[in-house]
């Protein structure tokens, strides 16, 4: 199948994201010259966090501790997940895309086991 990027912008973070999900979409756009879908606004932590986020941080070994689920500790997380849907890791905003190719490539070639 490829390589899928989704973005799912979050204002949990100090209200950076901006009102609309246009706004969101035109910022990114000419920003970051991204041109991945991006879906709504959603809570990645707390109480409404996002059933997608669940998941991601239930099945990921790197936001679990003895106390629980971490947080998502700000935008520019990214979570590697294989195409059968088994989250292999998370990134911090920190991580650049390009500093996981490595990574990214052995998924790609179906060498998930990280």
């Amino acid at each position: 199948m490829g390589l899928q990027i989704f973005g799912f912008p979050c204002g949990q973070f100090m209200g950076q994201e901006l009102a609309t999900e246009s706004e969101i979409q035109e910022f990114i756009s000419k920003k970051f010259e991204v041109d991945f879908p991006m879906f709504s606004k959603i809570s990645v932590n707390g109480p409404t966090t996002h059933p997608i986020y669940k998941y991601l941080k239930s099945n990921c070994e790197q936001m679990r501790d003895s106390n629980g689920l971490k947080n998502v500790p700000w935008n520019f997380g990214k979570f590697l997940v294989d195409s059968q849907g088994k989250v292999l890791r998370f990134y911090g905003p920190a991580i650049k895309p390009n500093h996981i190719l490595t990574q990214i490539e052995a998924v790609l070639k179906g060498q998930s086991s990280m």
